[in-house]
């Protein structure tokens, strides 16, 4: 999604101008074999029919002319500033492409990337080497592309992406249904139900827009079909076999975004030239993202893509394997300008780190385990309301503020204060001896760091779904008053814990509304004495912040606009003493521009919100609503689609409701209602 939280970047970032001579080709129809035809924007040097240069691709469904406009801007123009042929495309049924949406990663969204790499190979402007950039579903695309081997594809750089779709996704995490499901299904249902600009397509733009709302699917039923780790979420999941890939890889992202943990596992399983930067930002390039600091994501890309796609020798290849940003102990927010730290750079993953086990004895972390005593967890339903956004693009208040509300509902574990500093990284692994008093439940793991002042900042955590402790694929109910050994992988981190404060971990049997809860209400017992964490404890060299290994972010110039309406971001929390019912409502306000060079209007605004009521778990509801205008002098559309999700013991529903408007009348209608059944979540 696009992140700009500002009306002029150049308040926050210099802007960049060229040597080279660049023109603007809009639309450039790519076509396909079967009829379609897809719509692109190039940035292409003006010499490049003369001297063929190489071409870097964006392959995502985002809206080239308007939605994704402003962030294209501060990307592409700098590729073709510096002798690439740099492409923006709508993928079928999306922008002005022809076809109709459909789910995401599917099989013929891939086999068009295939022709359209050699259409684009074989286009007098192109040296017939092709690159692939993207981010969240561009660098999906571009890791599933690679998979796929086109002859051409010689390097990506993927960004804020994963290469594992059921465990490492908006969708389940442990096998527990994430809100993330709800959140990103719903805002794609309206997406996809948006019209292609007139200005482009012509009067057909009514049928292609008509189509359009008529195939939309209701992603959150799509996903809520397959609870399971099966076909569906294996196609296109490049972990299934790392050596698909055989192009140069560069992955990049965030501790903040939640596809981080992908970056350390390419690192290790990739057989091909490969590098890794992971630094503290949220949801975005890191160039444009926060928290600070930002890079110089544009020249660091560059000299991939003049290594790979041209052959020249810059010795990217010899450079450390991965770079990530250390962070510090700051306190708790829920967002930042800015994460205190420094950088470290790896030559090779998994990087040197020795283990530090710590045993859970009642109420403490040790070095020697206690006598063996059964602890009873059973934390009220809000647990969790301190939890944050899974995925924070750096807006707002997504992140996860200070924790003692939650720890209050959970059992608790801590340190001694530390006689001297430790700094983690990689993936902390928790194994709990417990058992449930019903046949599933699940288990949520945080590791939090406890200042002196009592401030507990959560650094990293983890969720199981119980039946889902030996697999994913086949889940297996529990048998209560059974117990059961349970490994916990908690989410990658770069984490120095200081002097004189303590670590906590804090487990609960609720994460609401990050993670759907059981359907009853559980009471674990967990068995001190036989659990313990194990933490990677970085050996390495730590450089000093001012030794930064990157030049400083830069942009090329950005796109004119005139804001209409700034972004925004509300999180807030109600509580009804009368019934119970909690809510939590998040809105979500992408604000509205004008795109001075088409005086085309965007705006887009979204409310999601969760409830539930104290003790009953089938309380659980979630409901996500966004609206979409598009207007250019007399030409005004509006989209509208609201997703509902609720649970019985047995079913999940989804309801939905898709509304379409030309002006000020009504243009088109729609609902859905999906029954879907419960399998063991």
């Amino acid at each position: 999604m696009v992140n700009l939280v500002a009306t002029s970047l150049d308040d926050w970032l210099p802007a960049l101008s060229f040597r080279r001579e660049v023109r603007v080709i809009d639309p450039l129809w790519i076509p396909l074999s079967d009829g379609c035809r897809l719509a692109a924007r190039v940035w292409l040097p003006t010499d490049a029919e003369a001297d063929p240069v190489p071409a870097i691709v964006e392959y995502i469904p985002y809206r080239r002319r308007d939605f994704t406009a402003p962030r294209d801007a501060l990307l592409h123009p700098y590729y073709a500033g510096h002798g690439y042929a740099a492409i923006r495309i709508d993928i079928r049924g999306s922008g002005d492409s022809d076809g109709i949406p459909m789910d995401e990663y599917i099989k013929r969204e891939q086999d068009d990337a295939l022709e359209v790499l050699q259409w684009i190979a074989e286009q007098p402007w192109c040296s017939g080497i092709t690159g692939m950039i993207g981010i969240s579903w561009g660098g999906f695309s571009a890791l599933q592309v690679a998979a796929r081997r086109p002859p051409s594809l010689k390097a990506i750089v993927t960004v804020c992406s994963t290469d594992d779709r059921y465990a490492d996704d908006v969708h389940y995490m442990g096998g527990c249904l994430i809100s993330n499901n709800l959140t990103w299904g719903g805002c794609m249902f309206g997406y996809m139900a948006r019209p292609p600009d007139p200005v482009i397509v012509g009067e057909r733009w009514r049928e292609l827009w008509l189509e359009r709302m008529k195939h939309a699917p209701s992603l959150v039923a799509n996903w809520l079909e397959h609870q399971q780790r099966d076909q569906y979420w294996k196609h296109a999941s490049v972990c299934e076999d790392y050596d698909q890939i055989r192009c140069a890889v560069y992955a990049v992202g965030g501790w903040a975004d939640g596809y981080s943990n992908a970056i350390p596992r390419l690192m290790q399983h990739l057989n091909v030239p490969r590098k890794g930067l992971i630094g503290p930002w949220g949801h975005a390039y890191p160039h444009i993202a926060v928290p600070d600091p930002r890079v110089g994501f544009l020249q660091e890309s560059l000299r991939w893509w003049d290594r790979w796609l041209k052959g020249i020798e810059n010795g990217v290849e010899r450079e450390p394997m991965l770079s990530i940003w250390m962070q510090g102990a700051d306190p708790p927010a829920s967002s930042y300008t800015e994460r205190a730290g420094s950088w470290i750079r790896a030559t090779s993953w998994p990087a040197p780190v020795s283990t530090k086990r710590l045993e859970l004895n009642p109420g403490s972390l040790d070095a020697d385990a206690s006598d063996p005593q059964e602890l009873l967890c059973c934390s009220p339903l809000i647990t969790g309301v301190a939890a944050g956004e899974w995925c924070p693009h750096g807006i707002g208040p997504e992140m996860s503020p200070d924790q003692r509300v939650d720890d209050s509902r959970s059992l608790t574990f801590d340190s001694r204060p530390l006689a001297e500093s430790i700094t983690i990284l990689g993936a902390p692994e928790m194994k709990l001896r417990l058992a449930s008093d019903r046949c599933g439940g699940l288990v949520a793991v945080r590791l939090c760091v406890v200042s002196p002042n009592g401030e507990s900042s959560r650094i990293t955590y983890g969720l199981l779904n119980l039946t889902h402790r030996d697999s994913s694929s086949e889940p297996q109910e529990l048998v209560p008053g059974e117990r059961y050994t349970v490994m916990i992988k908690l989410n990658d981190v770069g984490q120095v814990i200081p002097k004189d404060h303590r670590l906590r971990v804090s487990v609960s049997n609720a994460y609401w509304p990050l993670a759907w809860p059981s359907a009853e209400r559980t009471t674990l017992t967990i068995v001190a004495g036989e659990c313990w964490l194990e933490l990677p404890v970085y050996d390495g060299e730590i450089h000093d912040d001012t030794d930064s290994p990157f030049e400083v972010a830069v942009i090329p110039q950005p796109l004119a606009l005139t804001w209409l309406r700034p972004v925004s971001r509300k999180r807030t929390v109600k509580r009804d003493l009368a019934s119970g019912q909690i809510s939590l409502t998040y809105i979500k306000d992408d604000g509205a521009f004008r795109i001075d060079e088409t005086k085309l209007e965007v705006d887009a605004k979204g409310e999601e919100i969760h409830y539930i009521t104290e003790n009953d778990p089938l309380s659980a509801a979630g409901e996500a609503h966004w609206r979409f205008e598009h207007r250019r002098g007399d030409w005004q559309i509006a989209v509208e689609a609201t997703t509902r999700l609720t649970a019985t013991d047995e079913h999940f529903t989804v309801t939905a409701e898709l509304e379409a408007f030309e002006g000020e009348q009504p243009f088109y209608e729609r609902s859905l209602n999906c029954k879907i059944p419960r399998r063991l979540l």
